[in-house]
């Protein structure tokens, strides 16, 4: 049986985002499986997992904003980023006050510009950084233009403290501990990470691998649940068979947006975006459409 859906994955801490496909695989006994967002090997938390037909529905929750927890401590810096790599500087600090620390934090919500650390999947000449990096070659990287919608601080301890962030795809939680770090003067870097949310999917409702092992098939949830934020549209019978063929159907547009498209039965059909046409129409018009599994 072919499965078609998203599974709301608990990544455990020590797998990468690939041994969790992998996994996936093996256990529904499907090639066509992909993921939402990679999440570092030492990182845990939400990864949104995509089966069969699904699969084409990847990029609406890539680009979905993230929120994490995050640890930052301070005194050192190393080659990853995060404290599992090697150490490249220490230096003794002057541990910030909560009002520093409130306040630097406060000033990275809004546009920031970020460059992709040297262990990370960002290709550069067809390579991929993490690549390049293993093999001792550092190369200049571009900076990338990011969005932190939020960020507040959870707890403070001696070495460092606790924050959550919500932020846009492309956003490195280590580059990012590592810049708080030199704001407030000190070495920093990320000790601990965990993805508490993508888009509509929460880590209260994310599944262990063994909480899967168990479930199988209802573990998988329906492709559109990824949707959930667009408008809904259910179209009449001769509509839905339009649509399906690829043509354009007028309808009534309150706003011009994609939506999600369902058939007369409620039946899920794929995106579809609703557009101004001749003579002040208003048509929808397929923009993904999912055919059944076979």
């Amino acid at each position: 049986m072919m499965h078609s859906g998203v599974i709301n994955v608990l990544k455990p801490p020590g797998m990468t985002s690939h041994d969790v496909v992998s996994f996936i695989r093996r256990l529904y006994g499907i090639k066509r499986v992909g993921h939402a967002g990679t999440l570092d090997p030492a990182a845990a938390g939400v990864l949104p997992i995509f089966l069969g037909n699904a699969t084409r529905l990847v990029e609406y929750l890539s680009d979905a904003d993230k929120h994490y927890r995050a640890e930052l401590t301070f005194g050192f810096e190393t080659d990853t980023g995060d404290d599992t790599g090697q150490i490249i500087a220490s230096s003794p600090y002057t541990r910030p006050s909560s009002t520093q620390i409130r306040e630097t934090l406060a000033a990275f919500i809004g546009v920031n510009e970020q460059i992709p650390p040297m262990y990370s999947a960002v290709k550069i000449g067809g390579k991929k950084l993490y690549e390049l990096a293993r093999a001792g070659q550092v190369v200049e990287r571009k900076p990338r233009t990011i969005m932190l919608h939020a960020i507040a601080l959870v707890a403070e301890h001696e070495a460092g403290l606790v924050f959550d962030v919500t932020c846009s795809k492309g956003t490195y939680i280590r580059t990012l501990c590592a810049d708080i770090g030199r704001k407030l003067n000190c070495l920093a870097v990320m000790s601990f990470l965990v993805r508490t949310r993508v888009g509509n999917f929460c880590l209260e409702q994310s599944l262990t691998l063994e909480e899967i092992a168990l479930l199988k098939e209802k573990a998988v949830q329906k492709p559109d649940s990824v949707l959930a934020h667009f408008p809904a549209v259910i179209l009449s019978e001769q509509d839905s068979n339009a649509v399906k063929n690829g043509r354009s159907i007028c309808c009534q547009a309150n706003a011009l947006d994609l939506v999600t498209i369902y058939d007369w039965q409620k039946n899920f059909i794929g995106i579809g975006r609703k557009i101004s046409g001749a003579e002040g129409q208003s048509l929808l018009t397929p923009v993904k459409i999912l055919s059944p599994d076979r």
